[in-house]
């Protein structure tokens, strides 16, 4: 369970205010030049010390990723991109924290970028938070006013800009590449890798891309050491996390929590429990629409984290957990995501273009139970083609639920199918 005093987001339910002064006497801000004046390879040696993972859903190190970039430059200038498109369903950690918490993502963004030789910062922001850009773009022109970014920013020596660009809303534009290319006014299509982003990226330089929750926590575990962070969770699964919860319980919300929380400890103390109790729980989603689905007997003992996750063929994502009780139509659930993957997918890759589609539609009629038995095979059969076999991962997110949905749920498929049969028969 996390202590209040190892709490990074103070402000993440919007009680205080979240301008500059209000921001700093939670401790934002505060001796940020003495961080920078211990130099970027300090920096990111606490961070990779401090074992944290990207919050954005693949869980790749962070201070490995930054230690990519380029030390010596060739002429080219270096970028820092912030993923705050936030397009997963079921995940709406990133807004609040830009909407109650903004400094703490500008600050991370100034000692991210001086880590990485960066000579600017792009928040590329999901075009729907409205307000939420609005709150940002407000952070960044305060931060400029305190001389805490722009030219020699926090009195450093170091020039650094940071910008907000709004998107269009479109999921694809989550996956880094396809985020680069529509930064540069393109369609947003993912790009094939190599060359990763870290040598071509945004206009042909150097660029890491990280999630809003990566570089706002930044700070924090500079402040307070990479130990202290590593101190936190299980053991390549550290730190803190914020999770979201949602559906079928008592008070749904975002909450900060130590990674490796059992799954129904999460949620019986911070949101209520499962509507009508524990018992009438059907199924979890732990990680966002895109993780496959557990049974209710595998959330009693789970724990939130990377590995154990991994270990029950599920994931962590975006730790967007979507509860489903016993009044869920569990199939109807999944083929309403096959619905949303098919409409977001970019067309670029043959097996997703035509694949999600091709899902999707055999969902429809699986819903129904307009079906033959032998098709849950060759659907699963379908998905493990398009798995893995695409350029970005959305793909594999099309394809997840649905291989959950039968590993765990195939009785209940088989179920629909006999009725239809039977009432056709009896017609």
């Amino acid at each position: 369970m996390l202590k209040d005093k190892d709490r990074i987001f103070t402000n993440l339910y919007g009680i205080h205010d979240w301008r500059l002064k209000a921001a700093q006497k939670r401790g934002d801000w505060d001796g940020t030049k003495d961080i920078l004046a211990k130099g970027q390879d300090w920096i990111i040696s606490e961070m990779k010390e401090s074992g944290l993972r990207g919050r954005g859903g693949a869980g790749f190190p962070t201070g490995l990723k930054w230690s990519f970039m380029p030390k010596e430059s060739d002429g080219r200038p270096s970028y820092l991109v912030v993923n705050a498109d936030e397009g997963e369903p079921g995940t709406c950690k990133d807004r609040d924290m830009m909407r109650h918490d903004p400094h703490k993502l500008v600050e991370g963004c100034l000692i991210a970028g001086f880590a990485m030789r960066a000579v600017a910062a792009y928040i590329y922001i999901r075009g729907e938070f409205r307000d939420e850009a609005d709150v940002l773009e407000a952070a960044i022109e305060e931060a400029y006013a305190a001389g805490l970014i722009g030219r020699n920013a926090c009195k450093s020596g170091y020039d650094f800009d940071v910008y907000v660009h709004r998107g269009a809303g479109a999921y694809i534009c989550g996956e880094e590449t396809a985020l680069i290319e529509s930064l540069e006014g393109k369609k947003g299509q993912p790009r094939l890798k190599p060359p990763f982003p870290a040598n071509v990226g945004v206009w042909g330089c150097p660029t890491t891309v990280n999630n809003v929750e990566s570089i706002a926590v930044a700070p924090t575990i500079l402040r307070r050491s990479g130990a202290w962070f590593a101190g936190l969770g299980r053991p390549n699964n550290t730190g803190t996390k914020v999770f979201c919860i949602s559906g079928h319980v008592e008070r749904p919300c975002n909450v900060e929590e130590e990674m490796g929380i059992p799954l129904k400890t999460l949620i019986e103390k911070h949101a209520g429990g499962v509507r009508g109790g524990w018992d009438n729980l059907l199924a979890i989603i732990p990680g966002g629409s895109s993780v496959p689905v557990l049974p209710k007997s595998t959330c009693d003992n789970v724990l939130m984290d990377f590995d154990s996750l991994r270990d029950v063929k599920s994931g962590l994502g975006t730790a967007a957990v979507i509860v489903m009780d016993k009044s869920t139509d569990i199939v109807r659930a999944i083929a309403r995501l096959s619905k949303f993957y098919k409409h977001e997918s970019c067309g670029q890759c043959t097996p997703c273009r035509e694949g999600t589609g091709w899902m999707w539609r055999v969902m429809e009629r699986l819903v129904e139970g307009r079906a033959e038995k032998e098709e849950i095979d060759m659907l699963l059969d379908v998905s493990y083609q398009v798995e893995g076999h695409t350029i970005c991962a959305l793909g594999d997110a099309a394809a997840w639920p649905i291989q959950g949905l039968i590993r765990h749920f195939r009785d209940e498929i088989e179920a629909r199918i006999d009725r239809h049969h039977d009432r056709q028969a009896a017609e």
